[in-house]
């Protein structure tokens, strides 16, 4: 492709912390420009939003649905090449599509709608709109992530057996004992904005798409408790998930807001009947790799025995480290190139596009709704929905 792709944004406006981190990662590889937005529900703020990116005033607009409208109605060499949804939870379903139907290809922070029922509507109008439709499930991202993949794939591993994945954050504890409102007050906490979970809607996600990410693994069955510790939040802070895989692989998957003095502490470890990965996104360029009758090895980011996979998402040398700015870019990297496929009528490359898709924000949604499920069920184990 002979030019950057024209980017547009949805929310993400003045103060807003994921919308910077989208832009930044938009922008990392120099193939992407930010030339619209509504950047805001205040059109007025939006206008200001506007100004601090440096948007024609014209292009800074005070509604999604404007914005829509007006960009489709451009000519195609001056159009918007794909939009940015960095909205809340429950406005997810109604930006995408709005922007769908315009003809316009979407990238979509997680979760991917408000509720599953929205995510089964959303992903057959993206099969039917033939668009590309990406979703930032940023950690996917990471060259380290995808080496334990590959690692798996090729059966370095051998039978999975077990897969235990945590997301523990202490960011919310203060208020267990009623110190503070601040975090009640947060929009994830509220289930007409946030949807039906607040930690294993925001954060829990993320550790079960790494699951299928890296291991390829899909629920049969899971067996939920979900709590809300802090004092008149009417959604969880914390939650514990068994799971029966399909196929046999047991697994546990955790997600926590209280879990005291923990920062961003993902991390997943499974094990297989030949070795064992581990990998901790605290420490993202390291690959943790154990063997029942052997010293473990540290595989590290940016040298020539990686994969494939690792390698090319790398941007330095070895030792010069790369985290979370850039594991968002490279699913940004990945879109990108299908859209500059589409563009040009290319045709894909066999192996497809390595970014999150429409069918894993499915999953995600089925994973939150059948953990509220079974954790408010006397049963217990509950079967997971089809995905």
């Amino acid at each position: 492709m002979k030019r950057k792709l024209r980017m547009g944004m949805v929310g993400g406006g003045r103060g807003a912390f994921i919308g910077n981190v989208h832009r930044m990662a938009a922008n990392l590889d120099g193939k992407i420009e930010l030339v619209a937005g509504a950047f805001s529900s205040d059109p007025e703020k939006s206008k200001l939003s506007g100004e601090d990116f440096f948007i024609d005033p014209a292009r800074a607009y005070g509604s999604y649905q404007e914005m829509a409208e007006k960009e489709a109605a451009l000519p195609e060499d001056q159009r918007i090449d794909f939009v940015s949804i960095v909205v809340r939870n429950n406005l997810h379903f109604d930006v995408a599509k709005t922007f769908l139907e315009a003809g316009i290809h979407v990238i979509c922070d997680k979760p991917v709608t408000f509720n599953l029922e929205q995510a089964y509507e959303l992903r057959d109008i993206v099969k039917k709109s033939g668009l590309v439709f990406a979703l930032t499930h940023n950690y996917t991202g990471y060259p380290m992530v995808k080496e334990a993949r590959r690692m798996v794939r090729d059966g370095e591993l051998g039978r999975l057996l077990k897969v235990v994945a945590e997301y523990p954050q202490g960011y919310a504890v203060g208020d267990v004992e009623g110190e503070g409102q601040g975090q009640i007050a947060n929009w994830r906490s509220d289930p007409d904005v946030a949807g039906a979970s607040n930690a294993m809607g925001d954060i829990g996600t993320h550790a079960h798409n790494l699951v299928r990410y890296i291991c390829g693994l899909e629920i049969e069955e899971m067996c939920s408790e979900l709590t809300a510790f802090i004092p008149g939040r009417e959604l969880d802070d914390d939650g514990n998930n068994l799971i029966r895989f399909v196929g046999g692989a047991k697994g546990i998957i955790y997600a926590s807001q209280i879990s005291n003095g923990d920062e961003n502490a993902l991390n997943i470890r499974a094990y297989g009947t030949k070795a064992s990965i581990e990998w901790h996104q605290e420490e993202p360029n390291d690959l943790i790799v154990k063997y029942a009758n052997a010293p473990r090895k540290v595989y590290r980011r940016g040298n020539d025995y990686l994969g494939e996979d690792a390698k090319k998402y790398s941007r330095t040398p070895f030792a010069h480290p790369e985290g979370f700015i850039e594991a968002f870019a490279n699913i940004y990297l990945a879109a990108a190139e299908a859209m500059a496929d589409r563009i040009d009528g290319n045709k894909p490359p066999a192996a497809g596009y390595d970014f999150p898709d429409i069918d894993d924000g499915v999953a995600g949604m089925a994973f939150i709704q059948t953990a509220v499920e079974s954790s408010a069920s006397d049963q217990k184990w509950v079967k997971f929905p089809e995905v």
